[in-house]
């Protein structure tokens, strides 16, 4: 009877848990192309029993991208190995997403474990250079970093020119979930952030204004992806520091995206300013349950859900539609699999006929002798090297 295991379907998608593989950078990529970490990297989730695999934030374009290792889709050329990787989620029972998205501010900096600033001597050294970032303002993420050249209206044009683009080749790869990211201190969410746009234009100043790019964009997107495919949305439900965007103007961009049709709001927080908020774990399903409940939208719920019981309390209690894993299920690539265990959810006629067959056979024989045999002891342990063994 669990409510996590339940089966969802989005529009004509089918997802068969809520279990979702949050989109992590893993910023291996060489000129936005995919290859075969990704292949690996994405396909273990796959067979971990997670019902949505969302790709990494995929770069629009080549200056929209974070590091010189992102993903890409600004070229017909990243089409085919991101394909590879949608096709082989379906194979094994899971649904391919993906995220796109633009840096803005915080492109042309470090892979996180390489720095996670902007780019300096070393980098140059790896022959990784800095490139022109823009923003909606001329405004650094902070000292030290590039100076962005404030979008003119030609510059918004091409934003959505290459998102739109973007989308139309995540279709051609086979990707069933679209995500757009307006999180984290990138582009779309530093038009919505009071605290990173000080325009004077219909793009900035009033709630109704820093909502207008991200709206368009998502407007263009739900119109692009087909009628029967889900559109999601990443925010930051409230930025780091508390002077910046609140929970209420997300309530209200919430609200707005449900108008134009976005079926599921990615609810995470942060990315402009120093983190102010409760940081505990689970801390941004409060988040997650007021967008549900306020604006009448799906909501995933993400961030520091580690446990099988507590996922199923985020599921069960209706405080969001789906539950996002990032560095848990990096640490567990199978956790679906092991929850639906600990949860008794499902009746397999063996422990492990929900695995993919090739080792679910292997496992259930091994699972035979491990009950004949009972616990394993330091006994056992002293007996091997009493064998000689």
């Amino acid at each position: 009877m669990s409510k996590l295991f339940e089966p969802l379907t989005l529009r004509g998608v089918r997802l068969r848990n809520r279990l979702v593989l949050s989109p992590m950078c893993q910023y291996t990529a060489k000129d936005g192309l995919a290859n075969e970490f990704h292949a690996i990297h994405y396909g273990r989730f796959a067979l971990g029993g997670f019902g949505l695999v969302i790709v990494e934030a995929t770069a629009v374009s080549a200056e929209g991208r974070i590091t010189h290792g992102d993903l890409g889709l600004w070229d017909d050329a990243h089409i085919e190995p991101l394909a590879s990787i949608a096709a082989f989620a379906k194979e094994y029972g899971a649904v391919p997403g993906i995220q796109i998205g633009h840096a803005g501010p915080k492109a042309s900096s470090q892979r996180a474990f390489q720095g996670d600033g902007p780019l300096n001597e070393q980098d140059f050294a790896r022959g990784e250079y800095p490139w022109a970032v823009v923003s909606p303002s001329a405004r650094p993420v902070a000292d030290g970093w590039l100076v962005p050249t404030a979008l003119d209206a030609k510059g918004i044009d091409k934003v959505r020119t290459d998102f739109a683009a973007a989308a139309r080749r995540a279709l051609q790869a086979g990707f069933e979930v679209l995500e757009l990211h307006c999180a984290h201190g990138y582009l779309l969410n530093s038009f919505l952030s009071p605290l990173t746009n000080d325009r004077t234009d219909e793009y900035g100043g009033s709630l109704e204004n820093r909502m207008r790019l991200p709206l368009e964009i998502a407007r263009e997107l739900r119109e692009i992806w087909p009628r029967d495919k889900p559109l999601f949305v990443r925010i930051s439900a409230v930025d780091g520091s508390r002077a910046g965007l609140s929970i209420q103007d997300s309530v209200a961009l919430a609200k707005e995206l449900a108008k134009i049709g976005v079926d599921v709001v990615d609810c995470s927080s942060g990315g402009i300013g120093s983190y102010e908020h409760p940081n505990g774990y689970g801390y941004q399903v409060p988040f997650a349950e007021q967008i549900r409940r306020e604006a009448g939208i799906g909501t995933m719920a993400v961030g520091l859900i580690i446990d099988a019981h507590q996922a199923e309390a985020i599921a069960a209690s209706g405080k969001a539609d789906l539950v996002a894993l990032g560095r848990e299920a990096l640490h567990d690539p199978h956790f679906p699999l092991h929850a639906k265990r600990t949860l008794n959810a499902g009746n397999p006629k063996a422990p492990y006929d929900d695995w993919n067959i090739q080792s679910g056979w292997w496992l259930n024989g091994r699972e035979s002798r491990l009950r004949r045999l009972g616990p394993w002891s330091t006994a056992d342990e002293r007996a091997v090297e009493l064998s000689g063994v």
